[in-house]
């Protein structure tokens, strides 16, 4: 799968790829379009930043490429790659139950505080490829 060259896009199914995890220097993109919300993308080796509507949806330290991204009122889904292990937060409702499944395996229950985020690690290192996760609304 890999770097998504453009920064960010449409897929087929309507869904969002973004991230450039190979950059060696942050790149930017601003006001794409997409089901009537304005994006805007940061990513680069260190760290992938995603905004929707001036608001946090997604940010990873170190830098991923992430593919299908899919939010819904009911939580989000999306696969992420990447060389080595990863931080995601991710910008949720505040004060709600998820449960969260990491390729594929439920790791349990956790909870937004303030602020809606919601901290998770990935070991994407250990995968040929990219690691699906699920975060749903309880």
């Amino acid at each position: 799968m890999s770097e998504i060259k453009e920064l960010i896009r449409t897929e087929a199914d309507g869904t969002l790829s973004f991230g450039d995890y190979t950059l060696a220097e942050k790149q930017k993109r601003s006001d794409y379009e997409h089901d009537g919300d304005l994006y805007k993308v940061k990513t680069f080796a260190d760290i992938t930043k995603l905004e929707r509507n001036g608001m946090f949806v997604y940010e990873s330290v170190p830098g991923t490429t992430v593919h299908n991204f899919h939010a819904t009122q009911n939580g989000v889904s999306f696969e992420v790659e990447g060389t080595k292990d990863v931080q995601i937060i991710l910008g949720l409702e505040e004060d709600v139950q998820y449960k969260v499944y990491i390729n594929d395996t439920n790791i349990g229950m956790m909870e937004t505080k303030m602020g809606g985020k919601l901290v998770l690690s990935v070991e994407v290192s250990a995968c040929a490829g990219s690691v699906p996760v699920k975060v749903v609304k309880l």
